[in-house]
């Protein structure tokens, strides 16, 4: 290998200077250059994405579906804090003929007097044999209780076939009256009941709120 020979000096003259070594490579620099570069490449890729999806070019990416699947241990979260157990139905509210409902409300319907009849002519349903009995609602709550709003339906025999209610002289359904609190009201009613039958099921509801108490047994 060869090497240069510096020229002698030239007496008066000044040597020349010495050429610089040569630069270093910062490693440093090449790092942020080369992020740079990344990022540089990463904007021009998502503008051609923008790009291309809003010129319809574009093909969508795959869609990733991920399932959870929640532990017995998380079945309180999943259902939320809210969560409250199912009510519980009320009974079926079923009772004898002469047995008393009582009523959360403090407001009691009772059932009495059985006996049998048949309606006059001009009655509606007219000579339909019945049975007749006498409502009592004892109002023991703080509050008004309106008659009108009592309901009634009969129905007899195996076949629980609807009773139609009787309108006849003394038998002029409900009251347009309102019961007070610590009163009591009793209605005369009468349902049709055919004289070869002997089994009634009475359901009453002193109002449009309350549920219906069902009253069963036999008229003689």
């Amino acid at each position: 290998m060869s090497h240069e020979s510096t020229p002698p000096p030239v007496p008066g003259l000044l040597p020349p200077p010495l050429p610089p070594p040569p630069a270093k490579k910062n490693h440093s620099n090449a790092v942020v250059i080369g992020s740079a570069a990344a990022v540089v490449v990463a904007v021009v890729a998502t503008g051609l994405a923008v790009s291309g999806s809003r010129d319809g070019a574009a093909e969508p990416g795959p869609t990733v579906t991920v399932t959870e699947v929640a532990t017995p241990g998380d079945a309180h979260a999943v259902a939320g804090d809210d969560a409250r157990p199912a009510a519980e139905e009320p009974g079926d509210g079923v009772h004898g003929l002469g047995e008393p409902a009582a009523y959360d409300n403090d407001v009691e319907v009772s059932l009495s007097k059985f006996s049998r009849g048949t309606s006059s002519d001009y009655a509606s349903p007219g000579n339909t044999p019945y049975a007749k009995f006498t409502i009592k609602i004892v109002n023991g709550s703080d509050e008004s209780v309106n008659a009108d709003e009592l309901s009634v339906n009969c129905a007899y025999g195996d076949e629980g076939k609807e009773g139609d209610a009787i309108f006849d002289e003394g038998l002029d359904g409900l009251p347009e009256t309102r019961i007070l609190a610590g009163r009591s009201l009793s209605v005369v009613w009468a349902c049709e009941l055919p004289k070869d039958q002997q089994y009634l099921q009475v359901e009453v509801a002193p109002d449009y709120e309350s549920r219906t108490a069902v009253f069963t047994g036999n008229v003689k």
